[in-house]
């Protein structure tokens, strides 16, 4: 299994300096059959520069020419890798900052529990604390809650902050939903490969998440300026959970009563348009259904 060659699918926008962490980081993993496709949403920062003077052959530098979002860029990045001569794909943001046995212990666990559909890292906040948006799902109302010892453990989500996928199960699968733009991208994929393949966390493959909080996020408190990503958020989620049958739709109700409940007691201003985006972008998603490609021959369909 250690000779398995791997691509980490690596999305980027207009982050530079940690592109570059990234990337230095990727360059010292343990495992050393690795290449780095580095996905570029069109960064006007001077990201290219950035990737090209590292002058490493193990590094691709691959521009989409527009801002796919994170949805587009890792469907972008997935059907690149997965048209490639690669085993696995290894999928992160410009943000995470893998420690240098993390892709190794992935491999090891790939190795110990065989036929799988995804592995995703211990993912940790910059002060070694648990990051808190990176918590895979163990059920469809619960997140894991045991980050300890040795073991793999089953989960049936998990986000692309570190998260390893067998190219076959990507040609059975289908792509990531590029429609989806930004949010749940990853919960919807994860769960469209935990549906048939058992899915594993594997604790002792540790990833550092540099995001700029550790709260999560939460239409309730949430500035302003980022009301737009709720619109993606609450539609997609619709889209997600509604595959799941009643127990899918029980969660979406239990879900968007308590989202509306808080907003209404706890949110410190602008109270109309945070319910209105909550019920407008729940409403969307109900007709929300964009296609799943497919790589082997090009086909779309609906699921």
């Amino acid at each position: 299994m250690m000779n398995k060659k791997i691509a980490a699918v690596v999305v980027t926008y207009n982050r530079k300096k940690l592109l570059a962490e990234c990337i230095n980081a990727l360059l010292a993993q343990t495992y050393r059959n690795l290449d780095i496709l580095v996905i570029d949403n069109a960064s006007t920062d001077g990201t290219r520069e950035i990737v090209e003077a590292f002058k490493n052959p193990q590094i691709r530098y691959i521009n989409t020419g527009e801002n796919l979002g994170g949805a587009g860029g890792f469907q972008f990045g997935v059907k690149q890798g997965a048209n490639a001569e690669y085993d696995y794909l290894w999928l992160m943001d410009d943000d995470s900052i893998p420690t240098p046995n993390a892709l190794e212990k992935l491999i090891e666990t790939a190795d110990t529990v065989g036929n799988f559909g995804f592995l995703s890292s211990k993912v940790l906040w910059k002060n070694q604390s648990l990051c808190k948006m990176n918590i895979p799902k163990v059920s469809l109302n619960h997140k894991l809650t045991n980050f300890n010892g040795n073991k793999p453990k089953k989960i049936i989500m998990g986000t692309f902050v570190s998260f390893l996928v067998p190219v076959k199960v990507v040609k059975e699968i289908g792509l990531p939903i590029k429609e989806f733009f930004i949010w749940a991208d990853d919960f919807e994929y994860s769960r469209r490969i935990s549906r048939k393949y058992s899915a594993y966390f594997v604790p002792e493959s540790i990833v550092i998440h540099k995001c700029k909080s550790n709260t999560g996020s939460n239409i309730v408190n949430d500035s302003s300026k980022r009301f737009n990503r709720y619109r993606y958020a609450y539609r997609n989620e619709v889209y997600l959970y509604r595959r799941e049958g009643i127990a899918g739709w029980n969660h979406l109700l239990l879900k968007t009563g308590l989202h509306l409940t808080k907003v209404i007691l706890k949110a410190p201003d602008n109270k109309k348009t945070r319910l209105k985006i909550i019920c407008e972008s729940t409403l969307k998603g109900l007709s929300f259904n964009p296609k799943i490609e497919y790589i082997n021959n090009g086909k779309e369909k609906n699921e």
